[in-house]
């Protein structure tokens, strides 16, 4: 998949809604303890696993994080926080790193030891094995690490990295029981343990009382599937669930007062893609006019009213690392208009290349088509393939809405902006960035590592090939009985997290 979690990789797999099978059996609790809480997902009906490292639908990473714990996970700037690591420390030039584990417990009743952390990520990079978190991990250099004692792992890396702890926080790296193979009734540390799975169904999970940070305060845990949103909110508004994820923005406009509706913030970029290496992009200053031609606000207030930002050309607003201080970029079509002439692009057609392979795609392209006659350029919309969509962007157009979900600064431009990027939709390569990035990833003085990431924002600001017009609120419904949900965006630690909710 393209980004970490698009919501056409998700809601787009089957088709139809799932029915909410034995949803009405749950009860709600009294007293803001206990009870089961249940939640409605979309779903992959046959193909779901419970596998943690095979996890790739939103439900699936969400029941992996109930059942399961990583080293580390995202915070709500993104940075990684410390989960089963109680600490990190790496030698002076951050090729070797010591990682601590906390005293944790499987469901049972087995310690988490240094030798099962190996074992996971050995089991993730298995050459034979095409594991989502493998490219995370290809760095580590496995076969010379090792378990110093049972609480004690050394990572021994390829080359220097200082950012190593945003490996230990990447999608799937779960840490799974020495010799785990089979997943049918999954035993993993989280904060739930496993009771009963109906495929495409149900999954019913029960509090782990002995979880490191503590037992969740709800008894049992219910996540169902239901494909389409309408099925969803109606789940919810029938009280049948209790929490139903993913909703629209004009969804969450109707229902505001009947539901609890929680938004994050800065959860998807919105964006459209210029491939830099050809025509007629390979022109600095026509970059530069689509950037100035483009009414961001326009675009936020018609795709996600009341739901979303604008932005500046630039991944991850608020983020570990954003550059902040660059000036706010404004829509000025004089200069746009000045910048088309300079580049001799007067009436050129510009073709835009959308689908329904993400919600508001379509919507987009067609205002920002509008957006582009106002310059003085012709534009047709292309519309892609949904189910070829990602892959076909990478090699074929030259504009093209895009996408992502959360990830760290750094791992947005590892997997797209660097010459050897495997995802590099905007074929965005140049040396001197390149080395930047080394930089930045092997700076032993913080200040250094700044002073690097806030040079690459400034080059990709002003000559990049990525248009970031705006930051979509990642959007769930609740009951008015569940509190304690954490307006968390997609892919991060309190996303979809209900060890500390409680049901009133």
């Amino acid at each position: 998949m393209q980004d970490h979690l698009t919501r056409r990789g998700f809601l787009g797999l089957t088709a139809g809604a799932a029915l909410l099978a034995g949803c009405g059996t749950g009860t709600a609790s009294s007293g803001g303890s206990g009870g089961r809480l249940r939640a409605a997902f979309a779903g992959g009906g046959a193909t779901e696993v419970l596998d943690p490292h095979l996890a790739n639908l939103f439900n699936e990473a969400a029941r992996a994080k109930a059942l399961y714990d990583k080293l580390a996970d995202l915070g709500p700037d993104v940075s990684p926080q410390p989960r089963l690591a109680e600490k990190w420390e790496p030698n002076a030039d951050f090729t070797v790193w010591r990682v601590t584990l906390r005293q944790a417990l499987f469901h049972d009743g087995r310690p988490v030891r240094a030798r099962d952390v190996l074992a996971s990520y050995a089991r993730i990079t298995d050459p034979g094995k095409t594991f989502r978190a493998k490219s995370s991990l290809a760095l580590i250099d496995l076969p010379n690490s090792r378990a110093v004692d049972d609480r004690t792992v050394e990572f021994h890396l390829k080359r220097p990295f200082a950012e190593l702890p945003n490996v230990l926080a990447a999608f799937g790296t779960y840490i799974i029981p020495e010799g785990a193979t089979d997943f049918s009734k999954p035993v993993g540390s989280g904060p739930f343990s496993f009771v009963s799975w109906k495929p495409g169904s149900s999954v019913l999970l029960k509090r782990n009382p002995n979880y490191w940070e503590g037992a969740p305060y709800i008894e049992e845990l219910e996540f169902l599937i239901a494909n389409e949103e309408s099925a969803r909110v109606n789940a919810l508004l029938g009280g049948q669930v209790e929490y139903a994820h993913d909703l629209t923005p004009a969804t969450a406009r109707q229902h505001e007062g009947r539901v609890t509706i929680v938004r994050a913030p800065n959860s998807a970029m919105q964006a459209f893609a210029m491939k830099v290496d050809r025509a007629p992009f390979d022109n600095k200053d026509l970059r530069e006019a689509l950037f100035l031609l483009t009414d961001r606000q326009q675009l936020v207030d018609t795709v996600m009213p009341g739901a979303g930002q604008i932005g500046n050309d630039l991944f991850g607003k608020g983020y570990l690392h954003y550059a902040s201080d660059i000036p706010q970029r404004t829509l000025d079509l004089d200069k746009a208009k000045a910048l088309i002439k300079k580049a001799g692009a007067e009436g050129l057609t510009i073709e835009l290349t959308t689908s329904t392979a993400a919600a508001g795609f379509v919507e987009a392209a067609t205002v920002y088509a509008e957006q582009l006659r106002a310059a003085g350029l012709q534009a047709k919309i292309l519309n892609g393939g949904k189910d070829t969509y990602w892959a076909d962007i990478l090699t074929k157009g030259s504009l093209a809405s895009f996408r992502s979900g959360a990830m760290p600064i750094e791992t947005h431009i590892a997997q797209r902006l660097l010459s050897t990027s495997t995802t590099n939709t905007t074929k965005w390569a140049r040396p001197e960035f390149d080395a930047l990035y080394e930089t930045a990833v092997s700076a032993r003085d913080i200040a250094d590592r700044e002073a690097a990431y806030l040079k690459m924002q400034q080059t990709l600001h002003a000559e990049g090939g990525l248009l970031v017009w705006g930051f979509a609120d990642w959007i769930v419904a609740t009951s008015p009985k569940l509190s304690g949900v954490p307006a968390a965006p997609a892919n991060t630690l309190d996303w979809a997290r209900f060890d500390k909710v409680k049901l009133a």
